[in-house]
């Protein structure tokens, strides 16, 4: 058997790759096991790119491995969401205070060679073209294929951790071994990708320091910055109705949605009818578990417990807290079965707020962002965190700038969200309010938070 301190991770994506450095710096023996290629020699295959938000949880997992500063080296700042309405006009509505509270959007490509090279410095072995064939839980031995000449490999293991995204093949096995209460809700909407690249002069063509939305109620179009001074443009559609991907099925049929829905973009998408037809339609969806391990033997983390909608920007950053988890209960204690339980004890919960928060924000999103009641509860929000900085902090920064409990943002937000549609109901302004019966309301209603773990 392997030696007492060795772990087996499955899949070398961003979460397998941070949680192979976190334990091999903490002297634990790592091998991990993917699928395909080593994107380091043939290049990073996309796919799955929107565009990745790396908030205060990521760097700080980021931090505790080391590459907080090599992957902000390629990072954009987002200051806020720039909501290009339909008339043309647009407006910047800031996620923080100032530029202390603020997210990058960073390249998932560049973000995974960066954490595979971290991952092996720090002593994991990283074993490619290995995909989980199978798993015989009895034994501890586990068999991966090479996709390029189909050959099995039998690998003995203490533990298998499955960090191999929401198509787990690690979770498929244990399925096969225990029921572990999947449930995948699909969101009934779709999206595209498209691409703005960089204008004449080399640089951004629009705002480079926000995510950019257009919203349209049933569906909406966000523009996240990258290195290269380009955007990824996602297209979010229903997949039924009208427009939907149902209805808008070719470039052509794209171009008469964008010149209708989002004229202003339309310039800056020079090649919207072949992006449109190229690259493939992704599925959103979110999937839960009741259970996340099998006693010592495996256990799941990341996309491959909780995979989630991408419309609060915190898969990733999930993800990666995940990790900083798992290691910390390894190293709590010297009983695997124990560390996974406390580990699901501890995080599954908290995915489960943010999994809701997700599909909360696409709502939010599409629909609200350029709504009256919602920009005058949006103004008394962050006069409230002004007024209260240890007792209103309002749920998004909760969830983006701190590293509160996702449950407990989740809960405090509900709270807060019912206080903000009680003392601006009947008012059209911030003028009108009585200043002293919000301070009092506040005061009486919410308790002053506890500062981060």
């Amino acid at each position: 058997m392997a030696e007492p301190r060795h772990i087996t991770i499955v899949g070398a994506g961003l979460a397998g790759a941070l949680l192979a450095t976190l334990l091999a710096q903490r002297g634990w023996s790592v091998d991990v096991y993917e699928k395909r290629g080593d994107p380091r020699v043939q290049g990073y295959a996309g796919g799955r790119s929107i565009n990745l938000a790396l908030a205060e949880r990521g760097r700080h997992a980021l931090r505790m491995a080391g590459g907080d500063d090599e992957v902000m080296a390629h990072a954009v700042m987002m200051r806020g969401r720039m909501v290009h309405f339909l008339d043309g006009r647009t407006d910047l509505q800031r996620y923080g205070k100032d530029d202390s509270e603020v997210i990058w959007s960073v390249h998932r490509g560049e973000l995974n060679l960066s954490l595979l090279d971290i991952a092996e410095k720090a002593g994991a072995r990283l074993h490619f073209h290995r995909g989980l064939a199978s798993v015989d839980f009895g034994h501890h031995n586990a068999v991966f294929r090479d996709d390029r000449d189909g050959s099995l490999h039998d690998v003995a293991f203490g533990s298998l951790v499955g960090a191999d995204g929401a198509g787990s093949a690690l979770r498929a096995a244990m399925m096969r071994e225990r029921d572990l209460g999947e449930r995948t809700e699909f969101l009934g909407h779709s999206y595209k990708e498209l691409e703005i690249p960089p204008g004449t002069d080399g640089g951004f063509s629009i705002e480079a320091n926000a995510l950019h939305i257009w919203p349209r109620g049933r569906y909406m179009c966000i523009a996240l910055p990258n290195d290269e001074q380009t955007f990824t443009v996602t297209l979010f559609l229903p997949n039924e109705g009208d427009p939907s991907f149902a209805t808008v099925t070719n470039g052509a049929q794209a171009r008469a949605l964008f010149e209708r829905d989002f004229a202003d973009a339309v310039p800056l998408i020079p090649d919207l009818e072949r992006d449109f037809e190229q690259n493939p339609t992704g599925l959103l969806a979110t999937l839960y578990l009741d259970t996340w391990h099998i006693d010592d033997r495996a256990v799941l983390l990341g996309d491959a417990a909780h995979a989630m909608v991408p419309f609060h920007g915190q898969g990733m950053n999930c993800a990666f807290e995940d990790c900083v988890a798992l290691a910390d209960q390894l190293e709590r204690h010297a009983d695997r079965a124990a560390a996974f339980a406390a580990f699901q004890q501890d995080r599954l919960p908290n995915a489960r707020a943010i999994q809701q928060m997700a599909l909360e924000n696409y709502l939010e999103m599409r629909d609200r962002v350029d709504d009256d009641d919602y920009l005058l509860q949006r103004a008394l929000e962050r006069e409230l965190a002004q007024r209260h900085p240890d007792r209103f902090v309002p749920r998004y920064a909760m969830v983006t700038f701190r590293r509160l409990p996702y449950a407990t943002a989740f809960e405090r937000g509900q709270l807060q969200r019912r206080l903000l549609v009680e003392l601006t109901r009947g008012h059209v302004s911030l003028d009108t309010l009585d200043w002293d019966a919000v301070d009092a309301a506040v005061r009486e209603q919410l308790p002053p938070l506890e500062a981060d773990a």
